[in-house]
């Protein structure tokens, strides 16, 4: 230890650091002052939700969750959480890292598998969360039923649900997930 060369090149450590600090630097402007003080503080998941990027996802919640570290499961972040978060959805992310947290954000059950459970929450988050823009549960079930046939063919294993490797095989047939 210690006496073998960086694997880092000077240059690309230095932009490390240059983005740890500015990520560093919008977590701390998410923390109250108290919060501040604290040796391994959490930002709230009211907090996280006002990120501009995060706004107007209508998974923002869901990815709070998936990104915690909280034995509360309230969807706080700590910083290394937060860098998780940020690097997960970074433009260099590979396509297995993508799609790894894209399908623990749509396993609303946590429970490894897609079912159609989960796809109807997936639509009513795509949909909105008001009466007026909520599917009927006959349009719900038209459009469950249509999806149903995506899901089939994802099911390698033929067990009735998409587990993460079916899901991630899936993905890898579509270049646009990345974008």
């Amino acid at each position: 230890m210690g006496t073998t060369a960086s694997q880092l090149g000077k240059d690309l450590l230095s932009e490390y650091q240059v983005r740890t600090s500015n990520a560093h630097k919008r977590f701390t402007e998410l923390l109250s002052k108290e919060d501040k003080a604290l040796p391994n503080p959490r930002i709230p998941m009211q907090s996280i939700l006002t990120l501009p990027e995060l706004k107007s996802n209508p998974f923002r919640k869901r990815i709070c969750h998936v990104f915690s570290t909280s034995d509360m499961k309230d969807g706080s972040l700590t910083f290394e959480d937060f860098l998780d978060l940020l690097s997960a959805f970074s433009d260099s992310a590979t396509l297995e890292i993508k799609s790894h947290y894209a399908f623990r954000i749509f396993d609303f059950d946590d429970d490894g598998t897609l079912d159609v459970g989960d796809l109807e929450k997936l639509v009513n988050c795509l949909t909105g969360e008001t009466d007026d823009t909520r599917l009927t549960p006959d349009e719900m079930r038209q459009l469950i039923n249509n999806v149903s046939s995506i899901l089939e063919e994802s099911d390698i294993d033929k067990d009735g649900t998409v587990n993460l490797s079916e899901f991630q095989h899936v993905i890898s047939r579509s270049p646009d997930f990345v974008r």
